[in-house]
């Protein structure tokens, strides 16, 4: 018996955008699923995974760029809690703990700097804000959580978010070699990271690429920062007297909830081996993917008064931070 289609359901699909199967569009699509192929293999590193979505992103129309942005997110989130299948719990509860100062300070440093920047750039408040939010605790994430809040526009949201990922392309790729360079231990390296990247995938990327202490403490301490989201939302909140919807940050509880099982539950060890090796993977994957998200359109759409905001504040975080840990005033 035939199935006649309703009314609306006639009108979606005419409305609906045809099928590209141009030569261009299927080369972009081919290619682009190699490299995501190539990142989740497990035999390239974070920073070459980067890179190749970079080079994809510069050279390709994204075939995508929306489920690309939606997988990213949810790989992110997933990965950070397999990451917890290879922390101690007493690790993650020490390095939160020692950081909690320095992480109050950072950020009202960091936020006041940041609108003060603005004003002198004369931005418009809510993107200074924005950027400001994004370098202060954990980049896109944060963004995301207050952008509704403060009533941000979608414009306002790209040019935020924008700014914070080409940043936080460069810090990967740079980060590691500069670390090498100054000698840091792997401990210094990875609370350096978690103070002066913005989002933990990068932070993550670029801890694993200076070794397993890194990792750990760059991951505990960058999380543990990541938590003021629900503090920043709130105070947003308050300000504005918005009544939009709260994101709370619940895979960093899941991250926490890992840990124990690591700690407390020592016959799942086999498991949680391979869970913490699948995640790497997944994040590494992560940044491919925010990479290929990355073109001339999206540096043209940010400007140059957004990406000087970000870039002055990101350069007094970074340098600063380096300096206190060097100095033996920022430890663990």
């Amino acid at each position: 018996m035939a199935v006649l289609a309703r009314p609306d359901q006639l009108r979606d699909l005419a409305l609906s955008p045809a099928p590209d199967f141009t030569p261009v569009s299927m080369i972009a699509k081919a290619v682009f699923l190699l490299g995501l192929a190539i990142a989740a293999s497990g035999f390239v590193s974070p920073p070459v995974a980067l890179a190749l979505g970079l080079v994809f992103g510069f050279v390709f129309p994204h075939p995508f760029d929306k489920s690309a942005k939606k997988l990213s997110r949810y790989l992110l989130q997933a990965s950070v809690v397999g990451l917890g299948f290879g922390m101690n719990l007493h690790d993650v509860v020490r390095a939160g703990r020692s950081g909690f100062v320095y992480t109050v300070l950072g950020i009202s440093f960091t936020m006041v700097v940041g609108m003060a920047l603005g004003a002198m750039l004369k931005m418009q408040r809510t993107p200074a804000f924005l950027i400001s939010t994004g370098t202060a605790i954990c980049g896109g994430s944060a963004i995301a959580a207050v952008g509704p809040i403060t009533g941000a526009s979608n414009e306002q949201m790209a040019v935020s978010l924008g700014t914070v990922f080409v940043l936080n392309s460069v810090a990967l790729l740079t980060f590691p070699t500069i670390g090498a360079a100054l000698h840091l231990s792997q401990t210094q390296f990875g609370l350096w990271a978690a103070l002066a990247i913005h989002d933990t995938s990068s932070v993550v990327g670029a801890a694993a690429k200076y070794g397993a202490v890194a990792l750990a403490v760059g991951t505990t301490v960058k999380l543990a920062r990541a938590l003021w989201i629900v503090p920043m939302s709130l105070g947003a909140a308050l300000i504005k007297h918005a009544r939009a919807r709260i994101q709370w940050p619940w895979f960093i509880a899941l991250f926490c909830l890992a840990a124990v099982c690591n700690t407390y539950l020592p016959a799942g060890a086999p498991a949680y081996s391979l869970l913490s090796r699948t995640a790497k993977i997944g994040l590494t994957a992560t940044l491919y993917l925010i990479g290929s998200g990355i073109s001339v359109a999206t540096l043209k759409k940010v400007g140059h008064r957004p990406m000087l905001l970000g870039v002055i504040l990101w350069l007094i975080i970074s340098t600063g931070s380096l300096w206190l840990i060097r100095e033996g005033w920022i430890a663990l």
